[in-house]
């Protein structure tokens, strides 16, 4: 018997419904930027420990404005603060769907597998004379290995 985790739909409107709503995520958050490897490496990064440094000592600074440089712009380090704040609470959410997102592709994908296989043998098994040579010649490219894949020799093109 196949596997069946899922069995997932959308309605055509809830598709549009949902693709309205990824457009207008995208539009409300079109200041998101995206960083490249050089850039995300070099970063100086806040973990856990440095934001409760940061959130305590940006508190501190604002509470005594008179010894801050001009250089430091602390009203702008506070509106890093606030917006890192809303940014995760829109982040969390997103990241949980995307998560079940995930594990609903995998396994829709496991559950199209399953359903294959049963029904590549059971053309195996009973396909001989049925008409299903040809679908079952071109299912058995998925298992045909000729054996341990040669590694070319040293010097050899």
């Amino acid at each position: 018997m196949s596997q069946n985790l899922i069995s997932f739909t959308l309605s055509p409107a809830d598709l549009e419904a949902i693709t309205k709503a990824i457009e207008t995520l995208e539009e409300k958050l079109a200041g998101l930027i995206e960083l490249s490897v050089d850039e995300r490496r070099s970063l100086t990064k806040m973990g856990d420990k440095s934001e409760a440094f940061c959130r305590q000592t940006l508190i501190l600074l604002d509470k005594n404005r008179q010894i801050i440089p001009a250089e430091l712009d602390i009203d702008e380090a506070l509106n890093d603060m606030r917006a890192l704040d809303m940014l995760r609470q829109i982040l969390a959410p997103l990241r949980l769907l995307l998560h079940r997102g995930d594990d609903t592709e995998m396994a829709i994908g496991s559950d199209m597998l399953a359903a294959a296989l049963d029904g590549y043998a059971i053309a195996k098994v009973f396909g001989k004379g049925a008409g299903l040579d040809e679908l079952r010649a071109a299912m058995s490219g998925r298992f045909n290995r000729n054996g341990k894949r040669k590694t070319k020799e040293p010097g050899s093109k």
